[in-house]
């Protein structure tokens, strides 16, 4: 019953071709000495120069050792499928790289000015830290929805880099970036791009178990862009904010049961116990069908194993990527079976069209909006001036 499988966030990801990057254990420059980020030609940093002090509390894929004049950070995969650790020094622009720094670690010359992401999940930090004006490529440019970076395309300023093993490798070198940011444990090829002599930067922020956790990765990115003050003080926001709203939840009576996920080709995918989404679940005062489930990924079931634990579940959480308009309907024609779960016969499914909604490229650095549009659905009278942002109650028939 329980082949390992993408989590329900993963699953979006897997379906457009914006989000397929690759296994690259092999070939990361990162887990190799004798590469480091272009450096531009800057003035020399004074002795004196000191770094604003990052702390992680959440994130468990990756750690910061804070030195005088460099930083080195060990990433690693949260869920801890894999024991690749990826090395990087971060050293500012103008400063010699320090002889301390170990030789199987790559070094990437802060701030970065120029770099492209793989993922809609990487763009969404920048996004929140003012900086989509620093990318310069991305496999796909569509179902973007944010203005600025919309803009960027249609200047030209962001090249479409080409997807899993087709990447334009020429077209890449033309862009002149300094890092590329890379996902390991997705699908593609890296091939191409390998030998370019341009760092692969890995994020694994998608592989985080908490919201809170994926949402620390923008203090990685902000340490890439020199913005460590903006990341810690937009993280603490958002960290206050979420649990205000958690402690909202901590006594809520009774609380509803959730299923989560849909059939498709055959088998039902849903995100295990121990998962972000069971988390978030928890958070906003409701149980997950499969919380006594270990499992921090997702699971593939049949129909028949959802049916009997979660059939009966008060609620029902889906991401879909519909054009138009989603309603019951809709739902009910991707499979008629879906008429016979409670949450389905009492209007209670709550969903994002990740068409209409820019899910990927907001939510995950702010999870604390996520949890309010759940908590409005879960326990509306709790958050009664709430209007949903992503997560909605479906009303449409």
């Amino acid at each position: 019953m329980k082949q390992q499988i993408p989590s329900l966030y993963r699953q979006a990801f897997a379906s457009a071709a914006f989000y397929c990057v690759v296994l690259f254990f092999a070939i990361a420059p990162g887990c190799t000495p004798g590469h480091s980020s272009k450096q531009k030609n800057e003035p020399e940093k004074e002795a004196g120069y000191s770094f604003e002090e990052v702390e992680i509390r959440y994130a468990k894929g990756f750690t910061v050792k804070q030195y005088d004049t460099y930083r080195l950070i060990d990433i690693s995969d949260p869920q801890h499928s894999d024991d690749t650790v990826y090395k990087y020094a971060l050293v500012p622009k103008g400063t010699k790289p320090s002889d301390a720094i170990p030789p199987d670690y790559t070094v990437i010359q802060t701030p970065v000015e120029r770099l492209i992401c793989m993922t809609t999940l990487q763009l969404a930090n920048f996004i929140k830290l003012d900086a989509v004006h620093q990318v310069v490529g991305m496999p796909s440019t569509h179902y973007l929805f944010n203005p600025a970076v919309k803009e960027q395309i249609a200047k030209g300023r962001i090249g479409k880099i080409g997807i899993e093993g087709n990447f334009d490798a020429e077209l890449i070198l033309s862009l002149d970036p300094e890092i590329i940011l890379v996902s390991p444990f997705k699908r593609g090829g890296y091939e191409a791009i390998k030998d370019l002599d341009i760092p692969l930067v890995t994020f694994l922020g998608y592989k985080e178990t908490t919201p809170l956790g994926q949402a620390e990765w923008m203090k990685f990115v902000a340490m890439l862009l020199g913005k460590e003050e903006l990341g810690n003080e937009l993280f603490a926001a958002s960290e206050k904010k979420y649990q205000e709203l958690e402690e909202l939840c901590r006594n809520v009576s009774p609380k509803p049961t959730v299923l989560s996920g849909e059939m498709r080709s055959g088998n039902w995918y849903v995100v295990g116990g121990k998962s972000y989404l069971a988390e978030q679940f928890r958070d906003a005062g409701a149980e997950y069908f499969l919380k006594e489930n270990q499992e921090t990924g997702g699971i593939n079931l049949d129909f028949e194993s959802v049916y009997a634990a979660g059939s009966d579940a008060d609620f029902w959480c889906l991401l879909v990527s519909h054009t138009g308009d989603y309603s019951y309907t809709v739902l009910r024609k991707s499979d008629s079976r879906y008429t016979d779960f409670k949450a389905y016969k009492e209007r209670n499914v709550v969903y994002c069209n990740l068409r209409q909604k820019p899910f990927y490229e907001k939510a995950p650095v702010e999870p604390e909006v996520v949890l309010a549009d759940l908590i409005k659905a879960f326990h509306p009278a709790l958050l009664p001036d709430h209007q949903p942002v992503y997560y909605e109650l479906l009303t449409r028939e």
